[in-house]
């Protein structure tokens, strides 16, 4: 791995640590205001990332993750990363199902109004004539909403598969059962082209969209 990898590799990591770290305070402070203190007491209503770190899932797998990018792209494909989940006591909640999509759609909502900031930001260095800046936020704009519609996925441990449980109303005995092979599920769903297509083609017209209202 050369160092310009190396350092690509950083950057894109530190990135990929923030976004987590509000996307799993999204869910801790939604799950506040809808009535359950759990995660708050925990300390997770925070922007502190290292209460939001999970040692596989944020910090092992995606910097494995890094240098496999850069030595076998085809095997980096089938590692993903996670942060903390964010504990709710559902019956603390005032209205049950409906704050329960609430609580699990905070974080992708957090993915989305990061990227609006991170355009704007990267306006401020288009403006300015800085490349780095532009190109920093431009990718993290990008991986903002790779995450958003990643999450969206109705598979378990996904925020996707929670939404879908209320709506279709299945059991937890059901989800639950389904979860213990969510990973292996997940794996395999995000390496057929046309979901990594899909995928791809929301990501991107999200963010032209959001360009467009910084007429970028």
């Amino acid at each position: 791995m050369s160092s310009q990898e190396l350092a690509d590799g950083l950057i894109w990591y530190l990135g990929l640590v923030i976004l987590i770290t509000f996307h799993e305070f999204g869910h801790a402070w939604m799950a506040w205001k809808c009535g359950d203190d759990t995660a708050r007491l925990q300390g997770r209503v925070s922007l502190n990332p290292l209460v939001h770190i999970h040692l596989i899932g944020t910090v092992i797998l995606p910097l494995v993750a890094i240098y496999l990018s850069a030595k076998s792209p085809a095997l980096a494909g089938f590692i993903i990363g996670w942060g903390k989940p964010v504990e709710v006591n559902l019956n603390n909640l005032r209205n049950r199902n409906v704050d329960d999509i609430l609580v699990t759609l905070a974080g992708p909502w957090m993915n989305l109004l990061l990227a609006v900031v991170l355009v704007g930001l990267e306006k401020i260095g288009v403006m300015n004539h800085s490349a780095n800046m532009v190109e920093i936020c431009h990718n993290m704009a990008q991986l903002s909403l790779f995450l958003l519609y990643l999450n969206l996925l109705p598979i378990p441990p996904l925020d996707g598969s929670r939404v879908a449980r209320v709506l279709i109303g299945m059991t937890y005995e059901t989800y639950y059962k389904i979860s213990r092979f969510g990973i292996l599920i997940l794996i395999v769903v995000i390496n057929i082209p046309v979901v990594q297509t899909t995928i791809a083609q929301l990501t991107n017209g999200s963010l032209n969209i959001i360009k467009g209202w910084f007429s970028m």
